[in-house]
């Protein structure tokens, strides 16, 4: 019988119950802050007591933020949550640079193995070199205010045919095969975004202007050039950013623009609306690859036993301590997400599963995420773990290819597995020219700071028209056109968190290029490239996979024609 409890790590500096209060973590950090260090030794241990309280308090924090995404209508979880971003991180925060700068002032730093550290130290200092004490307070301020996106948005719910659903449930009726029915459910939910369009245009302009001065304040001329810094962008630069939508462009927009042709010849349709992109064009209703939330879960769990037991296990483990969260209802919070839980080693997987395509996909793809922090779970320090999203994604977008091999698991008509497999690859295509988008549209906020909503608007439709809007005629519907931007919890969020996105699938195309031509062996670099952490620079870790950290317009030519390829093998 295999063993799928968590075994609890024991602390060795911090109380095994401490409570997150104030008053219980201030002495802590006081005695990291004067604990003489007089050799390498001593320097490594500082290291070592100083990453498990980290990895306690973030922990602390993500059961925070999971709870209340979770049940965004639950006044007392969010003040459990405002009060660890209110009350103690913007206490942590001038002492966690006072212990960075001690780290980095200790001669003993040139002892530190080389290659193992080199990552770390270069984070650190980017971190002292853009701290300011005025900041600690606009980011908690931050913090606080950009969750209101999900207390907006996880009350947003729809009726359609007498039955109330939430947007996720209500979007299955888009892939109705009848015209009229997918019409109007399209247009239900976007009449119920425009309700709080208004006040989301005005919380976003609340949350520009609070980064603008946080950029302001560290020194720079935008919070653009501020998050490349902050994000630990070492290896691209804003232009780099420029030329990969130029190169989505010209080789991406045009592959889609001809799916769309024939998609409309297909549907026998002269022009497609928005509510025409998601219907099957085999004349067939919407694939159900599984029955329920528990359904999803035993399945995804068969089909990574079914790539490697290795795997399986680990979402077995996850199933048995209740780390799932997938089903949509009304009060949860949009989207879905992997939370690490830095202490435990095991991940949270929360969605909102409305028995879709989409949602398998998701859950492989957050799977791949769960994978990458098992794998990672013992590595030596808890920042070793904290991988860029370059990293992260690759992991999860990886796994969504990887998979499909096993996707007999969710679908038993061999029809419906080569329409999953065909609507999977279009949908890998598609998030190319969308990441593009929304990258842009960033680059475009944060460089015109004092833009107004009307202004966010025009700039919106003008980037998404140059990127295909969709591949759908969008007139006659010209408000819901300007809004769709709001649909992104990323903008409202995690800003500037999207071109890695691009970045990734572009990763992971390859690896599964590399497991179409041997799965042992392209298995075997995912697994060791995801089990570095972030204890090497993002190309060696896509070298350690197999694959290049490059975006030029001859990789993406070369991967968007084995996808294209492969495609046209599904016929």
């Amino acid at each position: 019988m295999i063993d799928l409890t968590i075994p609890k790590k024991k602390r060795i500096y911090i109380p095994q119950n401490l409570e997150m209060k104030w008053d219980n973590l201030e002495p802590i950090l006081n005695e990291l802050t004067l604990r003489p260090i007089e050799n390498v030794q001593e320097l490594e241990q500082w290291l070592k007591d100083k990453s498990e309280l980290e990895a306690a308090l973030e922990e602390d924090f993500a059961w925070r933020y999971i709870r209340m995404s979770c049940d965004t209508a639950n006044e007392e979880l969010v003040k459990d949550f405002q009060y660890f971003a209110t009350e103690i991180e913007p206490k942590i925060s001038p002492i966690a640079n006072k212990l960075n700068q001690k780290f980095n002032d200790s001669p003993l730093i040139e002892e530190l193995d080389h290659d193992q550290f080199f990552v770390y130290i270069r984070a650190i200092r980017k971190a002292i070199e853009i701290y300011r004490e005025e900041n600690v307070e606009l980011l908690t301020k931050l913090q606080v205010t950009q969750q209101k996106y999900q207390s907006v948005t996880g009350a947003m719910s729809v009726v359609i045919n007498d039955q109330e659903y939430t947007l996720e449930q209500a979007a299955n009726f888009i892939k109705d095969t009848d015209r009229q029915i997918r019409q109007h459910a399209w247009e239900t939910i976007q009449q119920r975004r425009l309700v709080d369009k208004d006040d989301l245009n005005m919380l976003f302009d609340e949350l520009i202007a609070m980064r603008h001065q946080v950029a302001l304040n560290a020194g720079f001329e935008n919070y653009r050039d501020y998050m490349f810094q902050a994000l630990g962008r070492f290896d691209y630069t804003p232009q780099d950013c420029y030329h990969f939508h130029e190169a989505i462009e010209k080789l991406i927009v045009p592959i889609l623009k001809e799916q769309a042709e024939i998609r409309a010849g297909l549907l026998g349709i002269e022009a497609l609306k928005p509510w025409d992109m998601e219907v099957s064009t085999s004349g067939k209703p919407a694939l159900k690859p599984f029955k329920n939330g528990e359904d999803l879960i035993n399945k995804s769990i068969d089909c990574f036993n079914a790539i490697n037991p290795q795997l399986g296990q680990m979402l077995s483990i996850m199933k048995a301590n209740n780390l799932f969260d997938v089903e949509s209802r009304k009060g949860k919070a949009p989207g879905g997400y992997n939370y690490p839980l830095a202490e435990t080693g095991a991940p949270f997987i929360f969605m909102n599963s409305a028995n879709s395509l989409r949602d398998l996909t998701t859950m492989v793809h957050e799977g791949g995420h769960a994978i990458h922090t098992f794998l990672t779970a013992n590595l030596e320090l808890n920042d070793f773990k904290h991988c860029p999203s370059e990293v992260a994604e690759l992991a999860s977008m990886s796994m969504e290819l990887i998979s499909m091999d096993n996707w007999t698991l969710y679908f038993s008509n061999e029809e419906d597995l080569v329409r999953a497999k065909k609507e999977q690859l279009l949908d890998v295509l598609k998030t190319l020219p969308w990441v593009a988008v929304i990258d842009q549209f960033q680059h475009w906020i944060y460089t015109n700071p004092d833009h107004n909503a009307a202004d966010r608007e025009e700039a919106f439709k003008q980037i998404y028209s140059r990127f295909g809007a969709g591949f759908a005629d969008w007139t006659g519907i010209d408000k819901e056109f300007g809004n769709v931007w709001q649909k992104q919890l990323h903008l409202f969020e995690v800003p500037f968190y999207y071109i890695e996105y691009a970045i990734a699938q572009l990763g992971a195309i390859a690896i599964w290029k590399n497991y179409k031509e041997n799965p042992e062996k392209a298995l075997k670099q995912y697994i060791a490239a995801l089990s570095l952490g972030y204890t090497r620079p993002i190309d060696e870790i896509y070298e350690t996979a197999g694959i290049k950290f490059d975006f030029s317009l001859s990789y993406i030519e070369e991967l968007a024609s084995f996808v294209k390829d492969e495609l046209h093998k599904l016929g």
